[in-house]
C-alpha cells in the first residue's frame, strides 16, 4: 500500500509539473495562432507519461505501477504506460527510454539501473523536451525531481535491527554477509553503505559483498555460500536479494538472522515463518 500511495502522489506531482511547465510564452513572442492555442485549458490536454523501472521481476514495481494507474484514473488527462526490461539490463533500459521518447512521451518516471549507464538516452530525452522524474533510484543526470526513500538511513536501520536480534540471541561477534544487486544502482549502494555504517565499532566482520543482479535464485546461491562460511547474519539489498536470502536460510535450517528490503507476498511469508527478521 505504501508503494501504491507513493506512486499515486508521484504521478500527481508529475502532472502538476507538466501543466505548469507548459505555460505560454511572453505576450510579445506569441503569434495570434499561439494566443488561441494557449487559451485551451491544460486539463483538456492529454499528457503521455511512461514509468520505466529496473525490471518486471519485483513485486515492488508492480505496486508502483498500480499506484500510477490509480493516479491516472483520478487525473483523467494522462496517457500512461509502464515499460521495463524483463531483467535488470542497462541496454534494455536504454531501449525502453528511447521507445518512450519515440512514442511521444511528455514525461518519464524512471528508476535508473545505475548513475551513468542511461545518460546518453536521457540527454536525447531532454532534447525532445521530455521531463524526467526519478523514482527510488536516480541517475547522475538533472531531473525535475527525485522521489525516494533515504536509502542510506534505511540501510543503517536494517543493520541496527540485525544487531539487536543478534544481541538478543547472545551473539556479540561473527561474520555478516551482504547480497546486493550490483555495484552501480544508487539506491542499493546507499542501502549497503548505511548497513555497513551500523556495524562500525562492533566485533562483527562484514564479508565482501556478493552481487546477484536482483535475481532470487542467484541471490539464494550467494546466501547459501555465506551460510556455509558460518555467517550469523545476511543482508539483502532489494526484493530479489531478500527473497534469495530468506529461502537460503529456510533451506539450511540454521539460525541465521536475515534482514532486507522491499515487500512482497513471498517476503511476508518468509518473515511469518521466521526465516527473515524484517524488511
Amino acid at each position: 500500500m505504501k508503494h501504491r500511495l507513493f506512486a499515486f502522489l508521484l504521478c500527481i506531482a508529475m502532472a502538476v509539473s507538466l501543466i505548469s511547465g507548459c505555460g505560454s510564452k511572453p505576450a510579445e513572442q506569441q503569434t495570434p495562432a499561439e494566443d488561441k492555442k494557449s487559451e485551451q485549458p491544460a486539463a483538456d490536454k492529454k499528457y503521455k507519461v511512461y514509468l520505466i523501472t529496473m525490471d518486471q521481476m519485483d513485486q515492488h514495481w508492480v505496486n508502483v505501477d498500480k499506484g500510477c494507474q490509480k493516479a491516472v484514473a483520478e487525473l483523467g488527462n494522462i496517457d500512461y504506460k509502464w515499460l521495463a526490461p524483463d531483467v535488470k539490463d542497462d541496454a534494455k533500459q536504454i531501449e525502453c527510454i528511447n521507445n518512450a521518447v519515440a512514442g511521444g512521451a511528455n514525461a518519464i518516471l524512471l528508476a535508473a539501473n545505475g548513475p551513468t549507464a542511461v545518460t546518453s538516452a536521457l540527454e536525447e530525452a531532454q532534447k525532445a523536451n521530455v521531463k524526467i522524474v526519478y523514482v527510488d533510484s536516480p541517475a547522475d543526470f538533472k531531473a525535475v525531481a527525485t522521489l525516494a526513500t533515504d536509502n542510506q538511513a534505511a540501510g543503517t536501520l536494517a543493520g541496527k535491527e540485525m544487531i539487536k536480534a543478534l544481541d538478543a540471541a547472545g551473539i556479540k561477534e561473527g561474520k555478516i554477509g551482504i547480497v546486493n544487486v550490483n555495484a552501480a544502482t544508487a539506491s542499493t549502494v546507499a542501502r549497503e553503505k548505511g548497513f555497513r555504517a551500523a556495524f562500525e565499532g562492533s566485533k562483527f566482520e562484514i564479508l565482501e559483498t556478493q552481487y546477484g543482479e536482483g535475481d532470487a535464485a542467484k541471490s539464494k546461491d550467494i546466501a547459501a555460500n555465506y551460510i556455509t562460511q558460518g555467517c550469523v547474519g545476511i543482508f539483502g539489498a532489494n526484493e530479489g536479494s531478500t527473497v534469495g536470502t530468506g529461502n537460503a536460510i529456510k533451506e539450511a535450517g540454521k539460525k541465521v538472522v536475515g534482514v532486507g528490503f522491499d515487500k512482497s507476498d513471498t517476503i511476508l511469508n518468509l518473515i511469518k515463518e521466521g526465516h527473515l527478521l524484517c524488511t
